[in-house]
């Protein structure tokens, strides 16, 4: 049954009182009913109301019984609500206080004593003593208001004194919670006190007389709220999530979960105790892991863990607290998620014991096979990841195997040129390993070893020439047909019978010649060590060597030849112009040979006049100033201006010297006090080059033609405006011409008509005419051109009226003349027109009524037509 009860308060006026009551948690529709409907009633929330004032000496002794009644079920229940009451005097009462409540604690105001002094009469009060503190229970169902403790002073025997309590919870927020009687000061709680909002009040309680006057100093006084269980544990997070590394021994850490619990952790309310209600999956066996009841660590107890066969374990963990009583403490779960993770504790195995592969000879970067391995660790990482290596098989490293990021395969490339004449197969030895070491006490299986059985094809390789470059060093001036050297190349395939011919690629002067069997080099010309293709000494030449294979194959060979030098360059004057004054105060030319020979070919040089003519050696003589300078300087006190030709005959040292006779072209100038030239003539060649002659040739040519052309435009601009001026006078001109301007009227039906028609012949373009078959009813029929007569550029006027009738003759045997024999279309508009008709042109028996002189005042072009319809009958 649900307890009630009701604290009444008897006063003079009327006063509500309001009690709830308790269904025990039903569900169903609960109706109430009470003993005492005239003085209390019942809400349907359970609420009790007091309907009036009520005197208490009525009520004493009489129960208030109520009753609930399940209308669903028709159950009902009753309970007894036992009524008790306050006394609340006012200051002016004098009715006598009420009697105290038996065995209530008493606390009273500290005494004042004074100790008096023989020397200064000084009064010294009694130090003041410690309240204990009250204690008060949380979550109290007790009768409200319910005392605690009785305050009392000393004073109160012989005066009315008035008690009161200050402080949170009685005059400051949250007030209402204490009150003190102030008349018996009873203290008292008004409603059930909950310690995890305010765990302890402290409140100072105050005694005066009816005056107000403060008789006591205020003592303090300090109440605890004593924890009750009320609150379960929580869990800080719902999930937990955790880790612990496979093949890990017992006892290894994996996480800690924490619950907080809000009641006192100083008392059995809010100390926990945790434990493992269940494991998720139980393998290998259902108690892998352990919980420190106190702390909430999470460590392993059993071996086992495999991440291959359990990648995760789910843990329920509960929290009790009262020390883990299950009968008395409350409970909470959460869910704890450990991941086994991976470690390197499966070596790599190849899913063959032999791999085979073939490849090209001469063939590098080329993935010869893929080599595949399984591995159960977790993929994509250190553990899983695969390297490959080469133990045996490939003493001179001509391959690798790198490892496909994406595959973990094992890519078997050549690295560098394999010669399929030294080896025709190689076998590796190939050894899988992961990035990271195995896990202690594993090791490598025999499947983590494998072969790799390499065919090496054949192909049909380059002849090659050895040496490359080949230096060979002749003397210059060798003669054509001269045999220099036998140039051969080597063909690398010696499985294969194969013959080489040789051709000549790179010749730069053409001197040389290859035998294409034999490979001989022989000259075709004369080597000259002073030919621009020759660099620094040395001539170099290429040849291809070409063998018969499928497909055939060629390689390249260069020849470089070092060309000794002999005497074979005349030396010649340098420089072969000068000028001179007249009169030499002194005055001397500098000069030098060059010669194209080297050293000891070229100088020292000798230099000489020549014997003739005369008058060089009478004018002219020269002075050697050292082995490769000399000076040449007038003989005689004064020489006439201008060009004169020396001839010097300059000797090398070559063996077997070679003498030139070499032409110095000095000009003799007046010159002024300080030797230089007064006229600004120049020494001039005595006849233009054979390129200055052409140049001007061409000049005149393209002259020529210029005019010729210009001439021949003349001609036909003539020919044309005199025959128009024959044939059409510019003021009798009164053809019929269409005359086309931007028209914007009619439509595409109104312009079916082809123009080209009232045009003259000769003028239609020839893009204008249609196709064969295709032709309009009133369109020019095709026949052949008639032969009209020709006129001459400039006949005689008397010929005029014959060459008129000539063509009028053949303008009237002639079918595509206008108009045509052929049906016209036009579009029919209609009848009734209020325009006249055109008919009257050609009729003469209405011309007479019309006049048109009017006509000889639009200009020349319609005075022909006035002449004809306007004029007398002649």
């Amino acid at each position: 049954e649900c307890m009630s009860s009701i604290s009444f308060t008897d006063s003079s006026l009327p006063l509500s009182l309001t009690v709830k009551f308790v269904n025990c948690g039903q569900g169903g529709l609960v109706r109430f009913e009470c003993s005492n409907p005239s003085d209390f009633r019942i809400g349907a929330d359970g609420v009790v109301y007091a309907l009036r004032p009520l005197a208490m000496s009525r009520l004493r002794g009489v129960p208030l019984i109520v009753v609930a009644r399940d209308e669903t079920s028709q159950l009902q229940w009753q309970t007894q609500v036992t009524l008790t009451h306050w006394i609340l005097l006012h200051e002016q009462s004098t009715k006598t206080p009420p009697s105290l409540s038996q065995g209530l604690e008493e606390i009273w105001f500290p005494s004042r004593q004074s100790d008096s002094s023989s020397v200064g009469q000084l009064k010294r009060m009694k130090r003041d003593w410690v309240i204990p503190p009250i204690n008060v229970p949380e979550n109290s169902r007790g009768e409200f208001p319910q005392e605690l403790v009785r305050i009392r002073s000393d004073h109160d025997k012989n005066r009315s004194l008035r008690y009161s309590v200050t402080g949170p919870g009685a005059d400051q927020p949250p007030t209402g919670i204490f009150i003190i009687h102030p008349i018996s000061g009873e203290l008292s709680v008004m409603k059930p006190l909950d310690r995890e909002d305010i765990s302890n009040f402290h409140l100072r309680a105050h005694a005066v007389d009816l005056n107000g006057n403060q008789v006591e100093s205020p003592i303090d006084i300090v109440i605890n709220v004593i924890d009750m269980n009320d609150n379960r544990p929580e869990f800080i997070h719902q999930i937990w999530n955790g880790s612990v590394a496979e093949g890990s021994k017992p006892g290894t850490f994996v996480m800690t979960v924490t619950s907080v619990d809000k009641d006192d952790p100083k008392t059995a309310n809010g100390m926990l105790r945790y434990k493992i209600l269940s494991q998720n999956p139980e393998s290998p066996t259902s108690n892998m892991f352990t919980i420190n009841n106190k702390t909430g660590g999470i460590i392993t107890v059993a071996a086992g863990l495999d991440r291959e066969k359990v990648p995760q374990y789910t843990l329920i963990i509960q929290a009790t607290d009262m020390e883990g009583n299950p009968m008395y403490g409350l409970s909470n779960t959460a869910t704890a998620v450990i991941k086994v993770t991976d470690i390197n504790d499966n070596p790599p195995e190849f899913t063959a014991e032999t791999f085979f592969g073939e490849v090209p000879e001469n063939r590098v970067n080329v993935i010869v096979a893929n080599l595949t391995v399984t591995d159960k660790d977790q993929p994509n990482t250190p553990a899983w990841n695969a390297v490959y290596k080469i133990t045996g098989g490939d003493p001179t490293g001509r391959f690798s195997v790198p490892t496909d990021p994406t595959t973990n395969e094992g890519l078997v490339t050549v690295v560098k040129p394999i010669d399929y004449e030294i080896s025709r197969t190689y076998v590796l030895t190939v050894v899988a390993v992961n990035d990271v070491s195995l896990a202690r006490g594993i090791h490598s299986p025999r499947q983590s070893t494998a072969t790799v059985s390499i065919r090496v094809i054949d192909v049909n390789e380059s002849p090659y020439f050895d040496p490359n470059p080949k230096l060979i060093k002749l003397e210059e001036g060798m003669l054509a047909e001269s045999s220099l050297t036998t140039f051969t190349a080597q063909d690398p395939d010696r499985f294969m019978q194969q013959s080489i011919r040789y051709t000549r690629l790179s010749d730069p002067a053409n001197w040389l010649r290859i035998d294409p069997n034999t490979g001989r080099i022989t000259t075709i010309a004369v080597l000259d060590r002073e030919s621009p293709y020759v660099k620094d000494n040395m001539y170099s030449a290429t040849f291809l060597a070409t063998d018969n294979g499928i497909p055939p194959a060629s390689g390249t060979g260069t020849l470089q030849i070092i060309l000794l030098d002999i005497n074979d360059n005349a030396p010649h004057v340098s420089p072969q112009e000068a000028e001179m004054c007249e009169k030499p105060e002194p005055n001397g030319i500098n000069i030098t040979a060059l010669d194209g020979d080297l050293n000891p070919n070229a100088g020292p040089f000798a230099f000489e006049l020549a014997n003739r003519p005369p008058e060089v050696r009478r004018n002219w003589t020269i002075t050697r100033l050292s082995g490769d300078y000399a000076q040449v300087s007038l003989k005689i006190g004064f020489l006439e201006s201008g060009i004169y030709e020396i001839p010097i005959i300059i000797t090398d040292s070559g063996n077997l010297p070679m003498s030139n006779t070499s032409y110095l072209r000095v000009k003799v100038c007046q010159c002024d006090h300080n030797g230089d030239c007064t006229d600004q003539q120049h020494i001039i060649a005595p006849g233009l080059g054979t390129g200055a002659i052409i140049a001007i040739l061409l000049c005149i040519i393209i002259l020529l033609i210029l005019v010729l052309m210009f001439v021949v435009w003349m001609k036909r601009r003539d020919k044309e405006r005199q025959a128009k001026q024959l044939l059409i006078d510019p003021e009798d001109d009164v053809r019929d011409n269409i005359l086309k301007y931007d028209e914007e009227g009619g439509g595409e039906e109104d312009q079916d008509y082809d123009l080209s028609q009232l045009q003259q012949p000769d003028t239609i373009e020839p893009d204008t005419i249609k196709p064969v078959g295709i032709r309009r009813m009133d369109e020019r029929p095709l026949h052949p051109e008639p032969q009209y007569p020709i006129r001459s550029a400039a006949p005689h006027p008397g010929d005029i009226g014959d060459f008129i009738n000539e063509g009028l003759k053949a303008a009237d045997n002639d079918p595509t003349a206008p108009p045509y024999d052929s049906l016209l279309v036009f579009d029919y508009e209609g009848s009734g027109s209020t325009a006249g008709s055109l008919s009257s042109l050609n009729s003469s028996s209405s011309g007479g009524d019309q006049d048109y002189d009017y006509l000889n005042d639009w200009g020349p072009r319609f005075r022909k037509l006035a002449d004809m319809y306007g004029g007398s009958d002649d």
